[in-house]
């Protein structure tokens, strides 16, 4: 379930001079525009996008674009020209290590949720055209469970759900995805029976020999010590970048919580996994706690950071992470139940609003029906062959 650290270049977008140079247009924005306006008909290239198809003005444009035009306009086919052959996808319940694949998941999931559409909600993304672009592309999809498929038979009833994709992009094509959706929201959503879910998740990967693997150690803690001083600033470019990941350190590696009322606005809206919609720097803390209440021993791991200037006003930072422990008690995770001690990894991704030094809102994206299959699988792998072959 492990995805490795990116360790793409980060590099400010510059100003180039080649055929594609840009206008001077910002890119755009999807927070305040309606989507006609983010997928312009008669707008010149705003950056430079050597190696990207002519329609796309700019590389927020390129993202929402080209998804809707695989998922709502049903042009499947262009995921061979806008992810490689070899792409990797890593979700928090898989990884995909082809295109083909890529193909045949996005037909399935069409022919079972024909009515879904995904909204974009943000685009925060670094790089260039020279090095590669990197993009956190936060999603709000809603539909109907309408047709037989994974979920079984349809239900028809409605859900809405938040996914965060980050991607890796060169010259037009997706090489490397990170996809962080919120499952369990929609399951329950739909009525389904989660647990049961989940148990035929992990079946599936149990019968592959696929097992989940106690490994001891988190290496939050080195023995006795206590955790780092200094966070590890290494993935950040800008200052912004830096301070975030130093509160973060501060707070979910050294557990100093209180830091929260410090980097969160008083009015701070919190938009979590499940659809939570929660106000106010006590949330965020109880939301916080809560999570390493189920995951007590959990080592929080940044991946990436980006970050851009919002047009409401302020920086929007994009941070994706992991973090790896074992399920030692009672959280915001209740559909782990009792503590399991069993070894589990939550695949996360965070947008950031600061406005005047502060947090205003944060989204925060993870899968508790992952974390809830992880759980199953290493229950699995504790039962005897006979028991296993009589469910």
């Amino acid at each position: 379930m492990t995805a490795p650290a990116d360790n793409s270049p980060k590099t400010t977008p510059t100003r180039s001079t080649r055929q594609d140079a840009p206008t001077g247009e910002p890119t755009l924005q999807p927070e305040r525009l309606d989507f006609t306006r983010m997928v312009p008909t008669d707008r010149p290239r705003a950056q430079a996008m050597q190696g990207f198809d002519p329609i796309y003005t700019d590389i927020v444009d390129y993202i929402i674009r080209c998804t809707h035009r695989i998922w709502d306009e049903r042009d499947v086919g262009l995921i061979y020209t806008h992810y490689t052959h070899n792409c990797v996808v890593y979700s928090s319940s898989g990884t995909v290590y082809n295109r083909e694949d890529v193909v045949q998941n996005t037909i399935q999931r069409l022919c079972m949720l024909p009515e879904r559409r995904g909204m974009a909600t943000h685009v925060i993304w670094g790089g260039d055209d020279q090095t590669g672009f990197y993009t956190s592309h936060l999603v709000t999809g809603s539909g109907r469970h309408t047709q037989p498929g994974a979920w079984g038979k349809p239900t028809g009833r409605p859900f809405v759900a938040r996914t965060i994709a980050d991607c890796m992009v060169f010259e037009n094509m997706i090489y490397r995805e990170w996809l962080v959706v919120d499952s369990m929201a929609q399951l329950r959503q739909i009525g389904l029976d989660v647990d049961k879910y989940a148990e035929d998740m992990a079946r599936g990967y149990f019968e592959k020999g696929l097992l989940s693997i106690d490994i001891g150690e988190t290496r939050r803690l080195i023995g006795q010590y206590p955790p780092e001083t200094e966070a590890d600033t290494s993935i950040a470019t800008n200052d912004i970048e830096r301070e975030t990941l130093e509160w973060m350190h501060e707070v979910h590696n050294k557990r100093m919580f209180g830091k929260i009322k410090d980097v969160y606005a008083p009015t701070v809206q919190w938009h979590g996994p499940l659809m939570k919609e929660l106000y106010g720097v006590a949330s965020v803390m109880h939301q916080t706690i809560g999570l390493y209440g189920s995951v007590p021993d959990g080592a929080f791991m940044p991946q990436h950071i980006c970050s851009v200037p919002s047009d409401e006003g302020g920086t929007k930072v994009a941070v994706r992470w992991l973090i790896e422990g074992h399920h030692l008690g009672w959280g915001i995770l209740e559909s782990l139940g009792a503590p399991t001690g069993k070894r589990v990894q939550v695949m996360g991704m965070t947008h950031l609003h600061y406005k005047d030094g502060k947090i205003v809102d944060e989204w925060t994206n993870y899968d508790e029906l992952s974390i809830l299959m992880q759980v199953k699988l290493a229950q699995m792998a504790d039962r005897p062959t006979a028991v296993l072959q009589d469910l």
